[in-house]
């Protein structure tokens, strides 16, 4: 029962984000049209009916169907967004930013101004604090409420079959650098886009979305070798075999987040020519992590051909 009331929990808080992302795109967009997005839902819903009645709501072991349905909801409201806002920054100069506790005072001051009005003055009033909030900092705060959710709702979301608590709590430590590396990589690097390219906002935002697949894969963590092995199967197995959580760690790092966030900003400097010390150290520390996953790739491919030949050599 509780792993029902969890799975159900957990997939109602991914649609509510994802609808906050739908109805954000049809306010600034001013086009009624954009709640065709929330046809992406459906997919998500399916899902629970067939996980609830089939799984009794239990996750699967190597990959999450609802946080890659819950992606796939809310990405294109978030693009859409992005690009919008890179294409009319000019409106943030008569908004209020809540980058301050004074400014985010002056917007909650417009809530209480309203006394004990109508219900019609309440929505006029509502309608003035939204509209009175920067459009960057309501992307910014579903950057964060997205990457949030996700490692809460690995948290919440049941078990899969295999899946111990122990590689669980090791996969969401590993979400919470990853989420903030990402969250980085997009604020920072989407502020140096300059307003005469409109090609670079779509490389990070590409790369980002790239990046966000990491979320629905377990493989950097869920051991895949069998419970029980006798010794000639151990000396027998691959090195992907053998070591499976490490290779796929590496390969993320190389692949899906640190290789390509290094591309990007290599790109930033070089060809768009936007170079600054923030931008500097984290090229430098996605370069070293890069270089120390290299090394540590042929650490593990060293140390299992020597394991093979000392084998080979016993009599």
């Amino acid at each position: 029962m509780l792993d029902f009331i969890s799975a159900v929990i957990t997939r109602a808080l991914f649609i509510l984000v994802s609808l906050t992302g739908v109805w954000r795109v049809t306010w600034v967009k001013k086009d009624h049209n954009y709640w065709f997005l929330t046809f992406l839902f459906l997919p998500l819903v399916v899902e629970m009916i067939i996980t609830l009645k089939s799984r009794k709501g239990q996750d699967y072991k190597w990959f999450s169907p609802p946080i890659f349905l819950f992606l796939i909801s809310i990405i294109p409201s978030i693009w859409i967004l992005e690009l919008h806002h890179q294409q009319d920054k000019f409106s943030d100069l008569k908004c209020k930013n809540l980058v301050s506790s004074e400014n985010l005072r002056k917007v909650i001051a417009l809530n209480k101004t309203l006394g004990n009005g109508s219900l019609t003055n309440y929505l006029k009033h509502f309608n003035q604090v939204l509209s009175s909030v920067c459009s960057n900092d309501w992307i910014l705060a579903l950057h964060q409420i997205l990457l949030i959710l996700l490692i809460l709702g690995k948290w919440l979301l049941p078990l899969g079959g295999g899946v111990t608590r122990d590689e669980l709590s090791q996969l969401l430590l590993i979400f919470v650098g990853t989420a903030a590396d990402i969250l980085e990589f997009t604020s920072e690097t989407l502020s140096d886009v300059k307003e005469n390219s409109p090609q670079l906002v779509y490389i990070i935002l590409a790369v980002w979305t790239w990046s966000m697949l990491q979320f629905p894969l377990h493989l950097a963590v869920v051991n895949s070798k069998p419970d029980s092995e006798g010794e000639h199967g151990v000396q027998e197995m691959s090195l992907m075999t053998k070591h499976s959580t490490d290779m796929w760690s590496i390969l993320e790092a190389l692949f899906i987040q640190d290789g390509p966030f290094l591309v990007v900003r290599l790109t930033v400097m070089t060809y768009y020519e936007v170079f600054h010390q923030m931008l500097v150290f984290f090229a430098i520390k996605n370069f070293l992590v890069v270089i120390l996953n290299l090394y540590r790739l042929v650490v593990l491919c060293q140390g299992s051909s020597r394991r093979v030949s000392r084998d080979t050599a016993i009599p």
